[in-house]
């Protein structure tokens, strides 16, 4: 059996940024969050390297380490809630949260629902089990792990299985699982034949599993991850000037080669990037 996967070696060795305040930014704060004193994050794990738990349970991770950056630029701390990933925007629209921070691909799709502050660029990135090739743009009649209602679990395997039919070939046999690691595992264990994950996720997964899986085929599907807030909401703007402070101070580039996910640093914050 595969223990690799959920190895939390590489949290404990990360270190911390120190962040400073800037007063500018943290007066533009909605008066509930300061009156608070934290950001009320809700967020899914384990979707290593960006959100997950350490050996002594604590949610770790590249997108936990930007937040609590993000929330030290604002003066106040963020407080992370645990959450079912299909049910963190739904809790957003509802107020229970004031951010949904989860590895989210921001969407025009999902711009109907909340708004989004972008801060990392991440593609698809297809694994196969070593010395098994299979080619993401025909594994007609393959089984594919992802992670259940991921992007690749909604749009981008089943785009690539019904490509499959119209040209008369098997469909994709989509093999969804709750959470990240157990996509993973039945790939190293041959009980399907590739995963699609996002990029810095497959390419973490591969390090932690000594050769036993790699990857198939290029990145591709180039897209903004962002930070889901209510529609309208003055925070989704904030949240981009403290993201914008800490890229040009290199702050933001110093937390991203911490976790080794720089290939996908952005240079621009924007409020609702999505790319299509």
């Amino acid at each position: 059996m595969l223990s690799a996967c959920t190895n939390t070696e590489l949290g404990a060795d990360v270190p911390k940024v120190g962040v400073d305040k800037v007063d500018a930014i943290a007066a533009r704060l909605p008066d509930t969050v300061t009156r608070a004193g934290k950001l009320v994050v809700g967020v899914n794990v384990p979707y290593q390297p960006n959100e997950y738990r350490d050996a002594r349970g604590q949610i770790i991770g590249f997108d936990v380490d930007l937040m609590d950056a993000v929330a030290a630029v604002l003066g106040v701390r963020a407080g992370y809630v645990e959450s079912a990933f299909e049910k963190i925007i739904p809790a957003i629209q509802a107020g229970t949260y004031d951010v949904g921070m989860s590895s989210i691909t921001d969407s025009k799709e999902r711009e109907q629902q909340v708004d989004f502050t972008t801060y990392f660029n991440a593609g698809v990135q297809w694994a196969q089990r070593a010395g098994k090739p299979v080619d993401p743009n025909d594994a007609c009649g393959k089984k594919v792990a992802v992670q259940a209602t991921t992007v690749e679990h909604t749009d981008e395997v089943p785009d690539k299985s019904a490509a499959c039919e119209a040209a008369g070939k098997d469909p994709i046999q989509i093999k969804p699982f709750d959470e990240q690691t157990g996509a993973t595992n039945a790939l190293v264990l041959g009980q399907v034949d590739a995963m699609s994950a996002d990029s810095p996720v497959t390419a973490y997964a591969i390090k932690q599993t000594d050769g036993q899986i790699e990857t198939a085929g290029p990145v591709f599907d180039s897209a903004p991850y962002g930070w889901a807030v209510p529609k309208s909401s003055p925070l989704a703007d904030v949240l981009r000037a403290a993201v914008q402070h800490l890229i040009d101070n290199g702050q933001y580039r110093q937390i991203a080669e911490n976790w080794g996910v720089e290939d996908g640093v952005i240079a621009q914050s924007v409020v609702n990037g999505a790319v299509g």
